[in-house]
């Protein structure tokens, strides 16, 4: 059994999570999250607290148990308070705009890069950086990680789209003899 699974997930104040079957509803004041839960996990809601255990104790049960147990804790945080990412564009000529329901990105080709955003999440983006946030952690991780796939930073001069806290290993240039 998963050690997360021994003890109950607290339900904050504000926080309403219900279970119907094998979906699970948290409902806060960020946002509302919906998942659907494996067949094989049970959830259950006691003493202000959502226990969550296995049907059986199969292996493939038991892995996606503590998995379970981590995305009902996303869900929670997710609906109290939006999960923050930030990228940072770097490069001369680089620049990333929001205009509407869209991100339009300048990276040094020959066209602007337009990449819609998801339903649900913010984008703001202002002197070099993007912030996405948004209740759904995998979503805004998502989103994130599809940004900075258009333009990775490169090693020589660190140009491209990075994490906030991102190290880039720097790679010395030619030398001259």
């Amino acid at each position: 059994m998963s050690r997360l699974a021994k003890k109950p997930i607290l339900i904050p104040e504000k926080v309403e999570v219900g279970v119907a079957g094998d979906t699970v509803t948290v409902k806060g004041p960020v946002g509302t999250l919906i998942r659907k839960v494996p067949s094989v996990i049970s959830l259950s809601i006691a003493d202000g607290g959502v226990s969550v255990s296995a049907k059986n104790n199969a292996m493939t049960t038991r892995e996606l148990l503590g998995t379970t147990v981590a995305h009902v804790r996303n869900m929670i945080q997710g609906s109290r308070e939006a999960f923050v990412k930030k990228l940072i564009v770097e490069g001369i000529g680089f620049k990333a705009d929001v205009k509407g329901a869209e991100m339009v990105l300048s990276l040094g080709f020959s066209h602007q890069i337009k990449a819609a955003i998801p339903q649900g999440l913010k984008v703001t983006s202002e002197k070099g950086i993007v912030t996405i946030s948004g209740s759904d952690i995998e979503a805004v991780g998502a989103f994130a990680a599809r940004i900075r796939a258009f333009k990775k930073p490169e090693p020589y001069k660190g140009k491209g789209i990075r994490y906030e806290n991102e190290v880039i290993r720097r790679k010395q240039g030619k030398k001259t003899t």
